[in-house]
This record gives C-alpha cells, structure tokens and sequence, in this order.
C-alpha cells in the first residue's frame, strides 16, 4: 500500500477478466473501515483505486497491468466539434435532471439495458439485489444525472461527488435512444457539471488499451492516466 495513505488490505482470490480473453484477474480491496469517507475516497482516486457497491479496490493482477486509471481535467476540457454537435442534438430532444436519491424507474432502465446491450457480460441476467450492490453506496454522495425525453427516463450516469473531483461510477441508458450516443453525451454531461461545480477532476474508471469498448475513454481531453503509479497525459 502507498505510504501516503496507509491501510489494511485484502487481495481476492484469482477469477476470470472481465474485458481480456485468457487473463486471471484479482482485486486489492480496502480493509480499513476509516478509508471508507469522502475525504480518504478521494484520495484513493488519486491512487488508482474505484468504488463498486461499499467497496473499495483496485486490479492487482499477477502478471498483467493493462486496466489503467483515467481522469479528464475537468477545468480545461472544451468539447471537441463532433462532442459539441452530439450536444447540441441530444439538447434539442432531451431535458437533464439531476436526483441524489434513486428513482423507482432506474432498475427498469437499467434492466432493459443490460439486457439488450450486455448479455455476454457477467451483469447478465440483470438482478435488483446486483444493481443496488454494485451502483449505490452507504456512506458516499451520489448524484445520478438523468437524461429525460418528455416524461419518459432514457439515461442516468450514477456520479460519485467528491469535494474535489467526480467519479463516473456507471452509466446506463434505453438502447432505443442509442443513435443519440449517450454514453458519449451522459459523460459530456458529468464534465460540464464538473466544471459548473469547480471540480477539478472526473475519473472515468479503468482504460485497457486492447479493450475495444473502452477506447472512448481517451476521447475526453485534456486526460490523464496512471502509469506506474504516475500519472501522465494522454
């Protein structure tokens, strides 16, 4: 553990990765009960760790280091041509809401997109007691960020709400309303929020270059991710 912040840890047992065929993956997870506060989270952040449900870990995997910790400096970044048209267009059909408790219709939302989005992954088939173990948090503020067409919920970005930074925990959305991408717009929505409430940074989770789905991770700039315990640009 880091000298900076020390605690007690534990390291799972190896179990297959989620995102790279034929790698073991383990976990370090944060044993210490006084690490679990807004103040010690975010310093956490800071060392490449991530929230899932109450706990706190980070990957530890014996021989692969490719999940590697990404955050956008939210004060500089300025929407690219393509972000600002995609803005521009989910704008014209979508209103933004902001809720610090869960709504009765996420599970739904969230079902349907698993379901339909994710059924080769290990979320699926989607369970309630899953979503509200792995999206929410007893003793952290979260800040959903909804995407609303007319009276109907399309998206929520589940945000985790440090004093200094936001942490895009997961988002999730209705498939039908895909060629809005928003994925792409909920995070340009979390940044702008970020910015409003002069937050310095957004950590957008772990980046694996040879993970396809992850790559749209870099497109938020200007970026940072953590090489060897050092974070350096993108």
């Amino acid at each position: 553990m880091n000298e900076q912040l020390p605690a007690r840890v534990g390291l799972t047992q190896e179990f297959d990765c989620s995102y790279l065929p034929n790698r073991q993956e383990q976990l370090l997870v944060i044993l210490d009960p006084s690490c679990y506060s807004t103040d010690k989270f975010e310093s956490l952040l800071g060392l490449g760790f991530r929230r899932s449900g109450n706990q706190i870990y980070r990957p530890h995997c014996p021989i692969c280091s490719a999940c590697n910790s990404v955050r956008v400096l939210a004060q500089d970044f300025i929407p690219s041509k393509s972000q600002k048209r995609k803005l521009n267009k989910a704008k014209s059909q979508f209103e933004v809401k902001y809720s610090t408790q869960e709504r009765p219709e996420y599970y739904p939302l969230y079902s349907k997109y698993i379901t339909m989005r994710h059924q080769d992954g290990s979320m699926y088939p989607p369970e309630k007691e899953q979503f509200q173990s792995f999206l929410l948090c007893s003793w952290l503020k979260i800040t959903f960020i909804e995407l609303w067409h007319q009276d109907t919920l399309v998206a929520v970005a589940v945000t985790d709400c440090m004093n200094s930074a936001f942490s895009a925990i997961y988002t999730f959305f209705d498939p039908d309303f895909e060629h809005y991408s928003l994925g792409s717009v909920m995070i340009l929505e979390q940044l702008r929020f970020a910015k409003e409430q002069n937050k310095q940074y957004v950590y957008l989770g772990y980046q694996i270059d040879e993970c396809n789905k992850m790559k749209y991770k870099t497109q938020f700039l200007p970026a940072q991710k953590q090489l060897n315990d050092e974070w350096v640009a993108i």
